[in-house]
C-alpha cells in the first residue's frame, strides 16, 4: 500500500516479476485484502497462482511519524509485511512508502545485527566504470567513526554479494585526498579504515564519485543526503539544457533529434527504475525501501534484487564480514 501509485503499481511489478521469474519467486501483497484483490482481477482478468494476498486494515502514509507508526498502526501493511519475515513466512520485505517509517519499523521488528550499532541506507549512483555504492544517505544526519566504519563493511558486503563486485573499493568522501584534509569525523574514521581489513583506497572528493574511483563511498547522512539529491536532478537538468538548445532554431532541433536515441541509452543507467530499490542494511533481515513514485519496472527490479539478498544471505553475510574486515 506504500508509494505515490499504490496499489496499482505494486500489483503490476509483482506481476511483471512472477511472469519473469515464477519459478524463482512468489509474491505476498500485503494491505486492505478487498482492494487488492479487485485490483488484480482488474489489472490481469484473474488470480495468479504466484501471488499471495494477506490482509492488513491499516496504511501508513507520508505524513505519519515514522517512530510512532510502529506504535500508532500495528495493523499497517508495513507492520504486517516485516512481522512475516520476522516469523519466517517470507524472506524479504520492500515497500515504496514513508521511507523513516520503513526504517523504523524494520528496526524495531527485526531487531539490528549483532555488531551494529546504526542501520543505513545507500544508494546506488552510476559510473564510468559501473556504478557505486554512497552511504549513509540520509538515515542518520549525525554519524561517529565507528559508525562509517560499519557502513563501509555493509556497503562492501552488499556490492560483494548482491551485484557480484570482487573486493570492493571503499573510498571516504571528503574534501581532498590528503590523509590530514578534511574535519575531525573524517579524520577518525580514516584511521578506523586504514586499521581494518576492508579494501580503503583512502580519502576521495566529490567529483570522483561519478568517475568510479571506489565501489563503495561512505560519509554521513547529511552529506550523502547532499550528494544524492544533486545527483537525482542531473538528468532533469540536462533534459532542461537540451531542450533550451533546440528551441533556439529549426537546425538546432534538427541536431538535437538526431541524437535523442543515444540520449535516453545514455540516460538509461541514470535511471532508478533499472536498480529499483536500495537495502536497509544493519537490520537482522532483507528490508528494500523504494522510490516513492516507483513505476511497475522500478518494483519488479526492486523484487529482483531483495530476492538475491535473501537467497545469499545478506544479513549474514555482513556479520561474516564484521569479524573478517573489523
Amino acid at each position: 500500500m506504500g508509494g505515490d501509485f499504490a496499489p496499482d503499481n505494486n500489483i503490476k511489478g509483482a506481476l511483471d516479476a512472477v511472469k519473469e521469474r515464477g519459478k524463482y519467486i512468489h509474491i505476498q501483497l500485503v494491505g486492505k485484502a478487498g482492494v487488492l484483490k479487485s485490483k488484480l482481477k482488474e489489472i490481469t482478468g484473474s488470480d495468479e497462482n504466484n501471488i499471495e494476498i494477506v490482509n492488513a486494515d491499516e496504511v501508513i502514509t507520508m505524513d505519519d511519524s515514522p517512530a510512532e507508526s510502529f506504535r500508532s498502526k500495528p495493523h499497517s501493511s508495513m507492520s504486517v509485511g516485516l512481522d512475516l519475515q520476522k516469523s519466517g513466512q517470507s524472506d524479504a520485505f520492500m515497500s515504496a512508502g514513508n521511507t523513516g517509517a520503513i526504517l523504523a519499523n524494520s528496526l524495531f521488528k527485526l531487531g539490528r545485527l549483532e555488531g551494529i550499532s546504526r542501520p543505513t541506507i545507500g544508494s546506488i549512483l552510476p559510473t564510468i566504470r559501473g556504478v557505486t555504492f554512497v552511504l549513509d544517505v540520509g538515515a542518520s544526519v549525525d554519524c561517529k567513526p565507528k559508525h562509517l566504519l560499519e557502513y563501509a563493511v555493509m556497503g562492501s558486503s552488499y556490492m560483494n554479494t548482491v551485484l557480484n563486485i570482487s573486493n570492493p573499493k571503499v573510498g571516504l568522501l571528503g574534501i581532498g585526498e590528503e590523509k590530514s584534509k578534511g574535519n575531525e569525523l573524517t579524520a577518525q574514521t580514516y584511521e578506523l579504515l586504514e586499521k581494518s581489513k576492508i579494501n580503503f583506497i583512502g580519502n576521495i572528493e566529490g567529483g570522483d564519485i561519478l568517475r568510479g574511483k571506489a565501489d563503495v563511498v561512505v560519509c554521513d547522512g547529511f552529506t550523502g543526503n547532499i550528494v544524492l539529491k544533486l545527483s537525482e536532478s542531473f538528468v532533469e537538468i540536462l533534459r532542461y539544457k537540451m531542450k533550451e538548445y533546440s528551441e533556439k532554431g529549426f537546425f538546432k532541433k534538427l541536431w538535437i533529434g538526431s541524437f535523442v536515441g543515444t540520449f535516453k541509452k545514455i540516460l538509461k543507467d541514470f535511471d532508478y527504475q533499472t536498480l529499483g530499490g536500495v537495502p536497509l542494511l544493519g537490520v537482522n533481515g532483507v528490508s528494500f525501501v523504494g522510490h516513492g513514485r516507483s513505476t511497475p519496472l522500478a518494483v519488479k527490479n526492486m523484487i529482483f534484487k531483495s530476492e538475491i539478498a535473501a537467497r545469499k544471505n545478506l544479513p549474514e553475510r555482513i556479520k561474516e564480514n564484521l569479524k573478517k574486515f573489523i
